[in-house]
């Protein structure tokens, strides 16, 4: 035997009794099962409760604030090409007296307007804007404040559409005297509501029959001792609804007639 079996023979042993120890621990391993490890419980996340909202309101659309615009008057002088029809010579105040009026009123369709034009004479033009000033603070309805020029100066035409107007060089209704109008000392207004009334109950206009008589409730209706009256008393003007006999129901002026 050489060395070289020796060196041989002393790995098969090594190697044999390897083989006998590995095959030992396999029959112990089937002997006792060994449990496998359980997997751990599955944890959720934690979870962080949101506090419930409050129920929401819906949102609901905020009424308009916004306040009309202030009252506002611009008196100017008025050239002779404004009043074409209602101006002439001879009438017995001259038109350089007269001055135009842009004011704001508050209409018959319950909005503030600021193109109201009045002529008046220029010595009673505070006591217009005084008293306009406090019908639109009321929001007291007038329906339309154009100049008579608009309708050619035929009052006729511009009580028939319920213009409320203040200068035309015209005679006193029923006279040949000169009416305050052609002084510029007088207004009327909304004359279909307040219509010029005959002392047997009658009026021109057949648009304005059903306001013939006082007391009347109604837009733009003037009534004996209301604030619209007492606020003309005010600044010395008369009114037409206190006449005997006939009624001028839409006439204010200046020291009455």
């Amino acid at each position: 035997m050489t060395w070289l079996d020796v060196a041989y023979g002393g790995q098969m042993r090594r190697a044999a009794a390897m083989v006998f120890v590995g095959l030992a621990c396999v029959s112990c391993g089937a002997g006792e099962p060994v449990a496998s490890p359980q997997p751990a419980p599955a944890t959720s996340a934690p979870t962080h409760k949101t506090p419930e909202s409050p129920t929401s309101v819906p949102a609901t659309a905020e009424p308009s604030t916004t306040p009309p615009p202030a009252f506002a008057a611009k008196v100017t002088k008025v050239s002779r090409d404004r009043l074409p029809y209602s101006w002439r010579p001879g009438c017995p105040v001259h038109y350089q007296d007269l001055r135009l009026i842009t004011l704001t009123f508050w209409g018959f369709d319950g909005k503030p307007h600021t193109d109201g034009q009045l002529v008046v004479r220029k010595t009673v033009t505070d006591d217009i804007v005084t008293v306009m000033e406090k019908l639109y603070e009321w929001r007291w309805p007038i329906k339309q404040m154009k100049l008579v020029d608009a309708y050619k100066g035929d009052d006729f035409d511009s009580i028939d559409v319920d213009n409320t107007s203040a200068f035309n060089c015209r005679p006193a209704t029923g006279s040949s005297n000169w009416s305050n109008h052609a002084y510029g000392q007088a207004i009327d207004i909304n004359p279909r509501e307040n219509p010029y009334v005959t002392a047997s109950g009658s009026t021109a206009h057949q648009n304005a029959k059903k306001f013939t008589k006082r007391p009347l409730k109604g837009k733009g209706v003037i009534n004996p001792g209301d604030r619209v009256v007492k606020a003309f008393a005010q600044v010395g003007w008369e009114w037409g609804g206190y006449w005997s006999g006939t009624k001028d129901f839409q006439h204010f002026s200046k020291g009455g007639g």
